[in-house]
């Protein structure tokens, strides 16, 4: 087997040596990445409903198999805000959080997203993400944010009860007070740390100083809320037994958003690493790793894992240069399973909270929609109709994504069956313009010069010979129709046929169809079609150049209408 085959399947083979100076600098790349993802992998454990030490277990196994087998070696892999909100948003009401069930529905969603990805890879269909625009994830993040930070509130704020019993009875005994001061003092600690380093590993010492804080005055025994015992040692095979057909059914739409999602969060971090490292992103090799990632989660017990934005960031400003560097931060992730487990106990679970709060903030930019606004008033809406549904049908979020996807995918339609179809004139600066947009006059009497700036096909051709029959029932003394055709890049059997109708239609009015710039693809498929036959009522232009000295010559020979 050939080196660059080897590499392709074996991606980690093809690593740079080791050497002590890159080693020294991946280990502290690697030791500030993993202080981060523990803290976060078990805050987002609790987000997806999930036991918290499949937090951690998914910060192991399923970012070493990323890591290995992607093409973008330095993303902080593992368990991300948005997955997790997606997943406890779409289990609520099939399962009780934490249950046995809810487990098996959550290990089914990471098999079934990671197999799904797996064979998007596979079969070399990256170009799937192409599908979802800027407006549309970006409204569903900014709602997604909205909701992580409505569910972790009553956490970080010490609420013992429901808002709905607050509101009823509004009373201080509702709260913890005490959890209150761990919830915000933490959150507090964390964004002073965030805005002083970025790349400074806060999550990991505010819970030690919370942990300490909490033993030190008996938290735990006084009845607060603390993670408790976590089980040590290396995750178990698991296999969540076979579902019945209605809760198979049931995870069919959030397992394709959360695979959509997932790989979005990883394409925007792994873009970032790839125009830094000045390389091509190998988006179908991503799937392939990413949804391995999912897969070995699932068989892990644990739930989908993604790239982190957050994570990556700090990876990249803390100078990794290769996947030594997540070696290096799973090598810490690993002790923390096999011995440091008990150290988390009296960690309060407001101080989880406050983590993921921290995490999410970023997510939050309302002027976000105020700047597209100005580019696309029709794109502003579809974001703001994707934030709005995803709020509104929440815990089924996923309707957001999905209505906003479609909304896209019409305007996409109607811009392609609308192309845009100007009557150019010659500008003094020598090119073709708008002749209406700029008041300049027609190339010559009796001339109708079109161009289109779409391809000549299904969805555009019925537009073209529309505006010709148009322009010619308005203007009924025109007798030569030209064509600039050089935007044309691509023409097919309905483009064909209607370019032979326009050629018919000049004819039945005894004028003459001029054709300039045509590009060869597009040549080769009209000569096929014997569309391109020489005739007294046809002629073609190699440029417009060509074409516009004709057509004024011609108009000159005539004398003027």
């Amino acid at each position: 087997m050939s080196l660059p085959v080897l590499h392709r399947w074996l991606p980690f083979l093809a690593w740079p040596r080791p050497t002590a100076a890159l080693l020294q600098g991946e280990f502290w790349a690697g030791m500030t990445v993993g202080l981060m993802l523990v803290p976060q992998g078990v805050a987002y454990a609790a987000l997806a409903g999930m036991p918290l030490v499949t937090g951690i277990y998914a910060s192991l196994v399923p970012a070493l198999v990323a890591v290995l087998w992607s093409s973008s070696t330095r993303l902080g892999v593992g368990p991300t805000a948005l997955t997790s909100l997606l997943i406890g948003a779409s289990l609520t009401g099939m399962a009780e959080p934490g249950s046995a069930q809810w487990v098996a529905l959550a290990v089914w969603m990471a098999l079934l997203s990671g197999l799904l990805q797996l064979v998007l890879g596979v079969v070399r269909f990256g170009w799937l993400l192409n599908l979802v625009t800027s407006p549309v994830l970006g409204g569903f993040t900014q709602a997604a944010a909205l909701l992580i930070l409505a569910s972790q509130l009553p956490a970080l704020l010490g609420l013992r009860t429901s808002w709905h019993a607050l509101a009823q009875s509004p009373s201080p005994h509702h709260f913890d007070f005490t959890a209150l001061a761990f919830g915000l003092g933490s959150l507090a600690l964390l964004v002073l740390a965030r805005r002083w380093r970025p790349s400074f590993p806060a999550a990991i010492v505010v819970i030690a100083l919370a942990a300490l804080v909490s033993w030190a005055m008996g938290y735990a025994d006084a009845d607060g809320a603390v993670i408790g015992h976590l089980p040590s040692g290396l995750p178990s095979p698991y296999w969540p037994g076979w579902l019945s057909w209605d809760d198979m059914g049931a995870l069919v739409m959030p397992v394709m958003v959360i695979t959509l999602v997932s790989f979005l969060e990883t394409a925007s971090s792994a873009k970032v690493e790839h125009q830094q490292g000045g390389t091509r992103w190998n988006e179908n090799q991503d799937l392939i790793a990413h949804g391995m990632a999912k897969i070995s989660s699932g068989l892990c017990g644990s739930f989908a894992t993604s790239a982190s934005f957050s994570r990556s960031a700090i990876n990249l400003y803390a100078g990794a240069k290769t996947g030594w560097a997540t070696l290096f931060a799973l090598l810490l992730v690993l002790a923390t399973l096999l011995w440091l487990t008990p150290a988390l106990y009296h960690v309060p679970q407001s101080v989880l909270a406050a983590v993921v709060v921290a995490a999410i903030t970023n997510l939050i930019k309302p002027g976000t929609m105020f700047r597209l606004w100005r580019i696309s008033r029709v794109e502003t809406a579809i974001g703001l109709a994707t934030f709005g549904l995803t709020l509104a049908t929440a815990p089924r979020m996923y309707w957001g994504v999905l209505v906003g996807l479609l909304m896209n995918l019409s305007h996409f339609l109607y811009q392609r069956l609308h192309p845009r179809i100007i009557e150019v004139g010659l500008h003094p600066d020598g090119s073709l313009r708008d002749r209406h947009l700029w008041q300049i006059a027609p190339l010559a009497p009796r001339v109708l010069a079109l161009r289109m700036d779409a391809e000549l096909d299904f969805a555009s051709a019925n537009a073209l010979e529309r505006r010709v029959a148009d322009e010619l029932a308005q203007r009924p003394d025109t007798r030569h129709l030209c064509l600039f055709a050089l935007p044309i890049n691509r023409i097919d059997v309905t483009g064909v046929e209607a370019f032979m109708r326009l050629r018919a239609l000049l004819q039945s009015h005894g004028g003459m169809l001029h054709v300039s710039g045509i590009k060869l693809p597009v040549q080769r498929t009209l000569e096929n079609a014997g569309a391109l036959a020489p005739g007294p009522n046809f002629i073609t232009y190699r440029t417009d150049a060509e074409a516009i000295a004709a057509l004024q010559q011609t108009a000159a020979e005539n004398g003027p209408a």
